[in-house]
């Protein structure tokens, strides 16, 4: 078996792990011998302890909390389940991405259901009749207009399953690097998702106090 590779760790006391996920590795094992190599199996090579929080996208990088032990991991699944957790990513789209209503630097709402697409799946889809309630945030920052892509901020108030994805794709601008729900004919020259998990702010197992994490965007 190849060694593997050690997980960059931003942060680590004795309740809380900070980790840099790296696109294209997943959270937690999935199905077959080849779904083994995963966040959580690195990191508890150097913290046995180590217990997934919440997840990110196999496709998506940046920054993933982890807990030590069963309590910490309570505290913290509590956290997110109770929305104390402020999650922001940064991406890049297809075309040019404007707030509706013209205003620079302003924040704009997707408010659109989602539920699994359980013919497609893993894809999800919204679905006003049986969709869950979702919203995410966005702000445009600038647009590359050699590239045709608008660099986004978003906050996901939500936590649906790919919600980013979808709630992107349904304003006409797919994340680039998309395989699973970008338009064949605008598959960009990218080896990745050009998804990344910038910044994290929750509160501490063992304090309560609000501790914040930043992770720059790589691309």
């Amino acid at each position: 078996m190849p060694e593997l590779s050690p997980p960059a760790i931003l942060y680590a006391d004795d309740a809380l792990i900070v980790a840099v996920k790296p696109a294209g590795l997943l959270c937690v094992p999935g199905r077959g011998a080849d779904k083994q190599d995963c966040l959580s199996q690195r990191v508890q090579l150097q913290y046995p302890d180590a217990l997934i929080v919440h997840r990110l996208d196999m496709a998506t990088s940046g920054l993933c909390a982890m807990a030590r032990g069963a309590e910490a991991q309570r505290q913290l699944s509590q956290a997110f389940a109770s929305r104390e957790v402020h999650k922001r990513y940064e991406a890049l789209v297809h075309g040019e991405l404007r707030h509706p209503q013209e205003l620079d630097g302003a924040w704009a709402e997707i408010d659109l259901p989602l539920i699994t697409d359980w013919p497609n799946r893993p894809r999800s889809k919204v679905d006003f009749a049986l969709g869950k309630p979702s919203l995410t945030r966005w702000q445009a920052l600038a647009y590359d207009p050699v590239a045709q892509v608008t660099r986004v901020r978003l906050e996901p108030v939500t936590g649906r399953s790919h919600q980013l994805r979808v709630h992107l794709l349904s304003l006409g601008h797919p994340i680039v690097g998309d395989s699973l729900y970008g338009p064949t004919d605008l598959a960009a020259p990218s080896t990745r998702l050009m998804l990344h998990a910038t910044h994290l702010a929750l509160p501490h197992p063992l304090t309560g106090l609000r501790a914040v994490f930043e992770s720059p965007c790589p691309f």
